[in-house]
């Protein structure tokens, strides 16, 4: 069995999505100033590199990300490749994510200009409106995509965050993908357990053939 880690890594000056708080890491302790020990004191946003979007991240009295249930976050999942000439995730790629599947984590071209190089791009592949609505339909409870932002919205109105959040699915952003191969596997993502969290930074990996 494989392993693939699939997040982003945490550092000072890594992509953020434009207006959220930059990553920051200053020594606290250091055992080169002759401290006993090292402890950096860390300042991020809740949506800083691979992170979990919990329904209160826009609806008001959705769960937040201390009270996410892990089973929906936790198992078996579906890599689907998009093509990389494609600029949108369509209704039609998510109704074609195999029966039965609960979890699904698409790759885009994304992941090449990720793995390329950490920095944000403002172009990048989402999904539309229409395809979140397919994932409702679907009963998927958790979409993943390779984009620090599942949507591209320039009206402002976020129609789906709002349609995935508001119907409990679960949304994972920010997303390493280059090189998994497309095909079912086991997914492992653990938020961080933030009380009230509107967002939650997440380790999260895949193992697989």
């Amino acid at each position: 069995m494989r392993r693939y880690d699939v997040s982003m890594p945490l550092f000072a000056g890594m992509p953020s999505f434009p207006g959220d708080p930059p990553f920051g890491s200053v020594p606290d302790h250091s055992l080169a100033r002759g401290d006993a020990y090292n402890v950096s004191r860390l300042a991020l946003g809740s949506h800083a590199g691979t992170h979990v979007d919990p329904p209160l991240h826009f609806i008001a009295q959705g769960p937040g990300a201390d009270r996410l249930d892990l089973a929906r976050l936790n198992g078996p999942c579906t890599v689907v490749a998009i093509d990389p000439d494609r600029r949108t995730i369509g209704p039609d790629d998510v109704a074609g994510v195999p029966s039965g599947t609960r979890r699904v984590l698409f790759r885009t071209s994304n992941s090449a200009r990720w793995a390329a190089r950490l920095a944000f791009f403002s172009d990048y592949v989402a999904l539309a409106p229409e395809a979140a609505a397919v994932a409702v339909e679907r009963g998927l409870e958790l979409v993943g995509l390779d984009a620090l932002s599942i949507e591209s919205d320039p009206t402002g109105t976020f129609p789906v965050h709002h349609r995935l959040l508001g119907a409990g699915v679960l949304i994972l952003e920010g997303l390493l993908l280059d090189g998994v191969p497309p095909g079912p596997y086991e997914l492992v993502c653990a938020p961080l357990k933030v009380r009230d969290g509107d967002g939650a930074p997440a380790r999260a990996f895949l193992e697989g053939p």
